[in-house]
């Protein structure tokens, strides 16, 4: 189980969930993502792919400033 991270900073919808749905494909069954994104929209749009996904949203919080900071496991 590894944990990776994913800069989606400066990115507007659909860019964060793109990204996020190619680095899937590189994570093992156990694996935790973090992303860091300050689209507006993201806090919606990753809990609507995990949703879609099957994958769990650990949290998605507010980090000040624009930027949600968000876990998924996998």
């Amino acid at each position: 189980m590894a944990t990776h991270t994913l800069d989606a900073l400066g990115l507007k919808c659909p860019q964060p969930i793109l990204k996020i749905a190619v680095k899937a494909k590189e994570l093992q069954e156990g694996d935790m993502l973090e992303i860091l994104a300050d689209c507006p929209s993201f806090p919606d749009d990753i809990k609507a792919w995990c949703e879609r996904t099957g994958r769990t949203l650990l949290f998605c919080a507010d980090e000040g400033g624009g930027k949600h900071k968000a876990q998924i496991q996998f």
